[in-house]
């Protein structure tokens, strides 16, 4: 326990929400440099306790302590932008200095000057995250920072928390995110806070054992409390047993695609294989889409079989959806062919953002026929039963739909939603919004898929559990196909692009080398000091071609900044001399190349 005194504590705090106990007791503390996860179910009130933390919300009893002059800033879920005119009066509302939140506006592409009214909820986010981390908080509280953020501004992001000098608490899904820049968890549990001082990787373990000994602790008590505590146990549980044997067989699959693909795009099979029927789910071949000057996709080609589970990872409008759409018919691309599998039975859950009509309780959502049964992919299911699959209580039956948090809503709409029969399950973003727990449960459905799925998603570990070959979008209209993973792609893909590279520098010294030579029967003109200057000339910019290499292979480690600032700095003030040295010796040389062919 640390000795200095925190920025940031709650004591013994108690709030009753909707008929509710949501807090009861709940004590944590932050200090300086802390990072934190805040991690719970949907509907635990993680939400509430941030905002109680920031002094934004209010409480029933206890006591809420921050320390003088300290400066607490707040990334809310749904920001308020309407009050502003421009997304850099908003950005800078909170104080911060206009550079700064025009250089973070910048990385989040962001226009300043853009109106407020009419912002999509991902361009809000941005804007807010923005005016966060301009402001430079000494405490930054961030609810679900990654939600509608791609994977590259994520990356960016975690790099930015790294080098950020102040405490930080965050509440967010995304277990890569969480492993990467978080060194605590905050476990809110049925109205109390648990606390571990490791990083989150080790969090299942730990909080599995510590439900374990609470069950034994409460065995003599009575059944009620019994039954609450078991059933909170069985969402947390990670079922290692099985999720070890599907991790075998993910293995196994991907080494299947692994024989398959014989080169970047390109899936090769026999064509005997896909003569039984429903075999071959889908078959592009090269496919491409333009809209107006921009090419969104460059002609590309797969083959998707049954049982395949394919992931699709990059940036943020480059073409993800635009690929699914295709692919299911519902947009014709303007070259190549699609060919769909017989017998096709596609569920589509796009986010999963189903209207929820008001006044109808959870039962009502999900028995829509009325009666106690639901259909459960062909098969009747208690609604009761199939509720515990998603992890809700049997009191929450009755519940108003409008009782429920935003990730319960979003869970329930995701139960009713899998409960119909397909065959082809296509999934747009599924993770936005969702608990930890319900992404294991999301994992384990889809693990356990009979049928063929399509996954688009930025949550790298919840594509990493489950996909056996990953289409990559590179932002320019090209796509890629490797099996395994988004690690596996990521690899793979940057593998590629130095080859690419290397082939590019050797055919450019090549170049260079036959022009030294055509050029050397017209070095009459020249003097002697030019011949010599100009016969040195190509190995020193293949020197400093190098060099450049070297540095900003130096600067692409995420950790060095954070790691060692004044190395950094020194590589990027190198980097600038090195680039403008070689421009200089490469107009000496063309200016060189000129006088002696006359």
């Amino acid at each position: 326990m640390s000795t200095q005194t925190p920025l940031i504590r709650l004591s013994d705090l108690f709030l009753r929400h909707s008929d509710k106990d949501l807090f009861k007791g709940v004590t944590m503390s932050i200090f300086a440099k802390d990072r934190i996860c805040l991690v719970g179910r949907n509907g635990t009130g993680k939400s509430t306790l941030l905002s109680i933390l920031g002094g934004e919300a209010d409480f029933d009893k206890g006591e809420h302590f921050v320390q003088p002059g300290t400066r607490v800033g707040i990334l809310p879920q749904e920001p308020d932008l309407s009050p502003f005119a421009s997304v850099l009066d908003y950005t800078t509302s909170g104080g911060a200095e206009p550079h700064r939140a025009k250089m973070f506006l910048d990385s989040l592409s962001m226009n300043p000057a853009q109106d407020t009214k009419g912002l999509s909820g991902g361009e809000q986010r941005r804007a807010a995250l923005s005016k966060a981390l301009a402001e430079e908080p000494d405490v930054l509280l961030l609810d679900e920072p990654t939600n509608h953020l791609d994977v590259d501004t994520i990356e960016w992001l975690e790099s930015e928390i790294r080098r950020y000098d102040g405490a930080i608490l965050t509440i967010s899904h995304d277990r890569r995110f969480l492993e990467t820049v978080t060194e605590q968890v905050a476990w809110l549990d049925r109205g109390q806070v648990w606390h571990l001082n490791k990083n989150y990787r080790n969090f299942d373990a730990w909080s599995e054992k510590l439900l374990e000994e609470e069950a034994r602790d409460l065995a003599k008590l009575n059944k009620l409390i019994a039954e609450e505590t078991q059933w909170s146990r069985e969402g947390i549980s990670a079922r290692r047993t099985r999720n070890m044997g599907r991790m075998r067989r993910l293995e196994s699959l991907r080494q299947d695609r692994r024989n398959m693909v014989t080169r970047p795009g390109q899936v090769q099979l026999d064509s005997a294989s896909s003569g039984q029927s429903g075999r071959r789910v889908i078959e592009a071949t090269d496919i491409s889409k333009r809209y107006g000057e921009r090419t969104i996709i460059a002609p590309f080609s797969t083959k998707i079989m049954r049982g395949d589970r394919v992931g699709i990872i990059g940036p943020n409008g480059t073409g993800k959806s635009t690929l699914i759409k295709m692919l299911l018919g519902t947009v014709e691309p303007d070259s190549g062919s699609v060919y769909r599998g017989t017998n096709l039975d596609p569920l589509v859950l796009d986010q999963m953002r189903t209207t929820l009509k008001p006044g109808i309780t959870v039962w009502d959502y999900l028995a829509d026929v009325g009666g106690d049964q639901i259909m459960v992919r062909g098969q009747p299911r208690h609604v009761v039963s199939y509720m515990r699959d998603f992890l809700f209580s049997e009191r929450a039956a009755r519940a108003p739909v409008e009782s429920l948090s935003g990730g319960e809503r979003n869970r329930l709409t995701l139960a009713k939603g899998l409960a119909n029969p397909s065959n082809l399950l296509v999934l747009d973003e599924p993770t936005n919004d969702l608990d930890l727990e319900t992404l294991d449960l999301l994992q384990e459905i889809i693990a356990d898929y009979e049928g063929t799925v399509l996954l688009v998603s930025h949550d790298r570990d919840f594509i990493d559990r489950l996909v056996t070959s990953t289409i990559l979008l590179d932002g320019n209209g090209g796509m890629y196909e490797y099996p395994g993973g988004y690690s596996d792609a990521r690899r793979q893909h940057q593998t590629r692009l130095k080859e690419q590279h290397m082939v590019g520098k050797s055919k450019q010294v090549t170049k260079r080398e036959a022009e030294r030579k055509k050029s050397t029967e017209s070095k009459s003109k020249l003097t002697y000091a030019e011949k010599i200057r100009l016969d040195k000339l190509p190995a020193e910019m293949e020197a400093l071609e190098a060099n450049i290499t070297k540095g900003e292979s130096l600067l692409s480690d995420p950790d060095l900044y954070a790691r060692d600032p004044d190395k950094f700095n020194r590589i990027t003030t190198k980097l600038g001399e090195l680039r403008q040295k070689l421009e200089e010796a490469e107009m000496e040389w063309l200016e060189l190349e000129e006088k002696a062919e006359g």
